[in-house]
C-alpha cells in the first residue's frame, strides 16, 4: 500500500501507513529493510535529506546479504548529490562497483554507473562523468531497461545545457517521449523544464502547464480515494467484529475492555508519535528551505511562465474570444494586453539570458543595470569602465553579472527605490562593488525569504565577500569583493 502510494505521489500518506507495517517486521528482517528504504524514498522525494540518509543506514544494518545492501547505499549516494557533497557520493558508488555485488544485476549495475558518471559531472569532472553516463545508457539500451533510460537522457541534457543547447534538447525530447510511453509523469516533467530552459517552442511550456496542473487534480483525488477505501475496509471489519461479539455476549465485556485499553495505548501512541514527528520536521524546515534557496534558471524559468505569463496569456485569450475585435477601443485593449505579455516576455528572456564574457561585458553590464532605469527609478552606474575586466576570470564575470541583475530585481519587485548607486573600483588584486539604493529597506533577519541567500551563495562559491546592512525605511546597501 505505501509503495502505490509513493507511485501516486503521496509521500507523507505513505509514511503513515508504512508506521502501520513496523509491527509486522518482526517476523522477517527483510521486510524490516524494505520498511526503512521505503521510508528513506519518502524522506528524499520531500526533501528531508538527513532523515533519508538515516532511514536507508538502518535498511543497510539489518540486511543480511551483501546484494540487498547495494541498494539503500546507492540511495544515500544519490541524496548527496542533492545535497552537493559529491565526494561522499563518489565514494560510494565507486566502493559499490568495487564489490562486484551487482555484476549479474545489469539494470542495477546501469543505474549506479550513471549516478556515478553524474557526481562526476556535477564535481566539474565533465569528461570522466559523460563517459560514465553514456556506458550507463549503452548498458540499459542492450538490456531493454526502457524506464531507466529516461533517467540517463534526463543526465545528458542536463550536461549539455551548459555546452551544447541542440545536443541538449535531443535529450530531452528522448526522456519526454519515452516518459510519454510509459506515463510517468514526473519525468515529463522534468524533460519539459530542460526545453523550456533551453528556449525551445512555446508549445512545451503550455505542456509543462497542463501536465503539472493535471498531475495535482489526479494525486489529489487520488488521495480522498485511497482513505474512502481504507475506511470501508475498517467499516465492514468493525461491522463484521459486531456481529460476532452479538453472538457471545459473555465474551463481549472482556473483548470490550481490551479494545478500550488497546485503542487507548495506540491513541496515546500515536499523540506521542505525531509530536516527535511535528518536531522534527520544524527543525528540518530551516535546513530544508536553506538547501532549496540555490534554485537554478531552469526552475526560475518555468516559475515565472506558470506564474506570471500563463495567467496573462489565458485572460488574453478569453478576452478575444468574448469580446467583438471590430470595436477600436476593444483593438486598443487587446493591443495593449498583447504589448504587456511581450514587455513580460522580453524581461524573463532579459533576466536569464547568457552572459557575454568577452570583450563587450563592460557594455553588456552597463546596458543590462540600465534597464532598471524608468521615470520611477534612476540608476547611476560610476567606474565601471576604470575595471580592466579582461584580467577577471571568466566565472567570476558570469558570477558577478547575476548577482547584480538579481540585486535590480529585488529592487524592483521589493525597494520601491526611487535612486540606485552601483560603484565599481579594483586594485591589483581585488574587486570592490559598492550597491545603495534609497528604497523602503527590510529587516536583517528576513534578508534570506527575499531572496538574497542565492546571491551571497554565489559570492562565496568564487570566493569573494558580500555583505547586507538594511534596515526598515533606510535603504538597502550591498558590499560586494572579488578576486581577480
Amino acid at each position: 500500500m505505501a509503495n502505490i502510494q509513493q507511485i501516486n505521489g503521496d509521500y507523507y500518506g505513505s509514511k503513515e501507513t508504512l508506521t502501520e507495517a513496523l509491527p509486522y517486521s518482526k517476523i522477517n528482517n527483510s521486510y524490516m529493510s524494505a520498511i526503512n528504504n521505503s521510508f528513506g524514498i519518502a524522506d528524499k522525494e520531500l526533501s528531508i535529506y538527513d532523515d533519508a540518509i538515516f532511514y536507508y543506514n538502518q535498511a543497510i544494518k539489518v540486511s543480511q546479504e551483501q546484494i540487498d545492501k547495494q541498494s539503500p547505499l546507492n540511495n544515500i549516494a544519490v541524496v548527496y548529490i542533492k545535497q552537493k557533497k559529491y565526494d561522499k557520493a563518489i565514494k560510494i558508488l565507486e566502493g559499490i562497483l568495487e564489490t562486484k555485488a551487482f555484476d549479474n544485476f545489469i539494470k542495477s549495475k546501469a543505474r549506479v554507473i550513471d549516478n556515478l558518471g553524474f557526481a562526476y559531472y556535477k564535481k566539474g569532472l565533465n569528461e570522466k562523468g559523460l563517459l560514465l553516463m553514456n556506458e550507463s545508457l549503452d548498458l540499459r539500451k542492450k538490456n531493454d531497461d526502457v524506464y531507466g533510460s529516461i533517467e540517463s537522457y534526463l543526465h545528458l541534457a542536463e550536461f549539455y545545457s551548459q555546452t551544447d543547447v541542440q545536443k541538449s534538447n535531443e535529450k530531452a525530447k528522448k526522456a519526454y517521449e519515452i516518459a510519454t510511453q510509459l506515463n510517468s509523469v514526473d519525468e515529463r516533467l522534468k524533460a519539459l523544464t530542460f526545453l523550456i530552459s533551453n528556449g525551445s517552442e512555446v508549445k512545451y511550456g503550455k505542456k509543462y502547464i497542463a501536465i503539472n496542473d493535471s498531475i495535482i487534480k489526479v494525486r489529489n483525488n487520488f488521495k480522498n480515494k485511497f482513505a474512502k477505501i481504507k475506511y470501508d475496509s475498517k467499516k465492514e471489519k468493525d461491522e463484521n467484529q459486531i456481529l460476532r461479539l452479538e453472538k457471545a455476549e459473555t465474551s463481549l465485556a472482556l473483548q470490550k475492555a481490551q479494545y478500550q485499553k488497546i485503542f487507548f495505548i495506540i491513541g496515546i501512541t500515536s499523540l506521542f508519535l505525531l509530536l516527535l514527528y511535528l518536531r522534527k520536521f520544524y527543525e528540518n524546515r530551516n535546513r530544508i528551505e536553506k538547501i532549496k534557496t540555490a534554485y537554478d534558471t531552469e526552475t526560475r524559468i518555468a516559475k515565472d511562465i506558470h506564474d506570471e505569463l500563463a495567467n496573462d496569456v489565458f485572460n488574453t485569450i478569453t478576452f478575444t474570444q468574448t469580446q467583438s475585435l471590430e470595436n477600436e477601443s476593444i483593438k486598443e485593449t487587446l493591443i495593449q494586453k498583447l504589448d504587456h505579455i511581450y514587455s513580460r516576455v522580453r524581461g524573463i528572456s532579459r533576466e536569464n539570458n547568457n552572459v557575454d564574457i568577452k570583450t563587450n561585458y563592460a557594455l553588456n553590464l552597463k546596458e543590462m543595470l540600465s534597464t532598471y532605469n524608468n521615470e520611477h527609478t534612476n540608476i547611476i552606474i560610476n567606474n565601471i569602465e576604470k575595471v580592466n575586466w579582461d584580467l577577471i576570470d571568466e566565472i567570476k564575470k558570469v558570477t558577478i553579472y547575476r548577482v547584480l541583475q538579481e540585486l535590480m530585481v529585488n529592487m524592483k519587485k521589493h525597494s520601491q527605490a526611487s535612486l540606485v548607486v552601483v560603484k565599481f573600483d579594483s586594485n591589483g588584486k581585488t574587486i570592490f562593488i559598492d550597491y545603495t539604493d534609497n528604497g523602503k529597506g527590510c529587516e536583517k533577519s528576513k534578508i534570506v525569504k527575499n531572496g538574497l541567500q542565492n546571491m551571497e551563495n554565489r559570492i562565496l562559491s568564487s570566493k569573494g565577500t558580500i555583505t547586507f546592512d538594511t534596515e526598515p525605511d533606510k535603504g538597502f546597501k550591498v558590499k560586494i569583493t572579488m578576486p581577480k
